[in-house]
């Protein structure tokens, strides 16, 4: 696997990767191939390859934070932990959102100990909050193209969310229609970050083009391959 075409952004504390779609970023328990496996492409000189910072699930692409020593990782774990990233994903669904922004307000918990990191609404559960805004929607009102930005950093927070609302993401095997064996694949893609990884400066920012996968249902519900506002 080829990650230095990836690499989106580069300094002595951190990196930021395109993280592809459809592959793991560390070994599970079942094993098999992982991001993990080729960050050795990454040391740039360093004695020891790059850590995660954080997670993204196996099939949503987009920007992935690696820390490149102890201290980044803690300051990034610090960062991420009190919501002080910034966080911006795209995301194609099914159905359509009656407004055209809002919040979703709703704590998860584990939705069976047998289901691994499945989740659902409880609330009983850990606080998890997601803004949204509509950036599109197609022509039939089958699909609506939406920005979320999640403040907290639960599993699958957004793929929960969406659900909830009435509107999951297209292809989501857990949580939407995408269990079939020709569904699409999941159109949730982590758009851009922001790491205020030194105080005084401004914080580190990056973005990363929707996958190859997700622009046809994109440009059915308006994108037309340039920035959005």
């Amino acid at each position: 696997m080829d990650l230095l075409s990836r690499l989106l952004h580069r300094d002595g504390l951190m990196l930021i990767i395109d993280k592809p779609a459809g592959v793991a970023v560390h070994r599970g328990p079942k094993g098999g191939a992982s991001l993990e496996d080729a960050f050795d492409q990454l040391r740039f000189g360093l004695p020891r390859p790059p850590a995660l910072a954080h997670r993204l699930d196996k099939d949503t692409s987009g920007c992935l934070v690696l820390g490149r020593h102890r201290k980044a990782l803690e300051r990034l774990g610090g960062l991420f932990k009190s919501g002080r990233i910034g966080k911006t994903y795209w995301a194609v669904v099914e159905g359509a959102p009656a407004g055209q922004e809002g919040e979703i307000d709703l704590p998860l918990g584990r939705l069976d100990a047998t289901r691994g990191w499945w989740m659902q609404p409880d609330p009983l559960g850990l606080p998890a909050r997601t803004s949204w805004r509509v950036l599109g929607r197609s022509a039939d009102g089958a699909l609506a193209f939406i920005e979320f930005t999640p403040h907290t950093g639960r599993t699958h927070q957004i793929r929960v969310h969406a659900q909830a609302m009435g509107w999951p993401i297209l292809g989501d095997p857990i949580y939407g229609s995408g269990r079939r064996e020709d569904s699409a694949p999941l159109h949730l893609h982590a758009r851009a970050v922001s790491v205020p990884m030194q105080d005084g400066k401004p914080p580190v920012e990056a973005v990363a083009a929707p996958p190859a996968h997700m622009r046809q249902a994109l440009a059915a519900c308006g994108w037309n391959g340039e920035a959005q506002p």
